[in-house]
Formats: structure tokens, sequence, C-alpha cells
């Protein structure tokens, strides 16, 4: 049998009874669980979730593109609408 080790999580009361609940609910343990999570990340040598915090380029690029959306007056219902528009604008 493989030697084990002990880890120790520092985390809020609420969060802990809230995880508990939720996986006891699973059938399992915080131990349990935990150790899923880490056989996880070493099967994938990845995190089994991905982590969506944007970076400062990818943050500007969003204010940007919504600068740019406030700043759009015209608004289509349909594809075709664009296209007649497109059209239209060409044409003059």
């Amino acid at each position: 049998m493989a030697q084990t080790s002990m880890i120790h999580v520092r985390i809020d009361d609420e969060t802990k009874r809230l995880a508990s609940t939720a996986v006891e609910a699973m059938g399992l343990s915080l131990s349990d669980a935990v150790r899923l999570f880490l056989h996880r990340v070493v099967a994938d040598q990845a995190l089994p979730f991905e982590l969506k915090v944007p970076n400062a380029a990818t943050r500007e690029a969003i204010r940007e593109a919504d600068q740019i959306a406030l700043a759009r007056k015209a608004r289509f219902a349909t594809a075709d609408d664009l296209m007649a528009d497109l059209e239209k604008a060409g044409g003059k």
C-alpha cells in the first residue's frame, strides 16, 4: 500500500459547511472530494475547471468592445435587414 500524506487546508466555516453538504449529497466526504480533485489534476495535468478571471489585455479588449457596442446606433432584427442596409449604404 502506498504511503499517505496529510494536507491541511484553511477555509472559512461557511464554505466548509456548504461544501460538506454538497459532497455528502453525492455520497462523499470532504476528504474524498479533495482526493478526487487531486487525482484529476494529476491525470489531466490541469485544473478540472476553467479559471475565468480575464487578464489585463482581455479586460481592455472587453472594455473596447463595450464602447464600440454602445457607440453603434444601427441595430438589425435579421441578417437580411443588415444586408439591405449595407447595400443601401454602398449605393450612396
